[in-house]
């Protein structure tokens, strides 16, 4: 299965990187890259002692699952094509055919996709990772901001199809977390589940068999 996917370059799209090429047999790889020391280093946040001490201990989780995969371990089956973050509007399709010629697309991390890359990705089913519950949760940190509502069941991650809508179309299904007291690991764990529960989905090709659900917008708690 020719697969392309388009993400970030932290040690969680690493790992979504690495497992994707263990099951296709053709990996494209579009990486925006961005700070891989939030916090220290501002990139797209301010720099302060809170922002800080706040990256410094999703950093921390991150490494609890995902210390392994600091760089990417790309076998013969992968092409990859870096760009900064904010650049993926830019790509001209006809200038990377290869990249846009699989059998399914993912996106998980880059910046909003717009014009006619989104055309292209929504014609093609294109699946997209987002970390919240949708359609209770949408945008950016919607993990953090339940638990801040004091929603911590609303804790999770939603497999949708790609839409012009930020994290509103279709739904193929949703994944819960795992029962850590650490809020930063709670959250973090919902990224682990959610990407092997798609490599796992991929792998059998149920991917291709699931009904998807319209998202409610009335459910909406909050968008971020």
């Amino acid at each position: 299965m020719r697969v392309t996917v388009l993400t970030s370059n932290k040690k969680r799209h690493n790992y979504l990187i690495n497992r994707l090429s263990q099951v296709s047999s053709k990996l494209h790889i579009i990486q925006e890259c961005a700070t891989i020391f939030p916090g220290i280093n501002p990139g797209r946040n301010k720099q302060s002692k809170i922002m800080k001490k706040y990256f410094s201990k999703v950093e921390k989780a991150q490494n609890y699952f995902f210390t392994k995969h600091c760089f990417l371990k790309l076998n013969k089956n992968c092409e990859l094509l870096n760009l900064q973050m904010g650049d993926i509007n830019n790509i001209k399709l006809k200038d990377y055919k290869s990249f846009f010629q699989s059998d399914i697309y993912i996106v998980f991390g880059t910046s909003f996709i717009k014009g006619k890359i989104l055309n292209f990705l929504k014609k093609n089913k294109a699946i997209n990772l987002h970390m919240g519950l949708s359609p209770y949760y949408r945008g950016t940190d919607c993990n953090f901001w339940a638990l801040y509502d004091n929603n911590r069941e609303m804790v999770g991650a939603t497999t949708h199809y790609l839409s012009e809508i930020l994290d509103g179309g279709k739904i193929l299904y949703t994944t819960k977390t795992l029962k850590y007291q650490n809020s930063y690991k709670f959250t973090m764990s919902a990224v682990k589940l959610a990407i092997d529960e798609l490599i796992k989905k991929i792998k059998n090709k149920s991917i291709f068999k699931i009904i998807p659900i319209k998202q409610n917008k009335i459910l909406e708690i909050r968008y971020s």
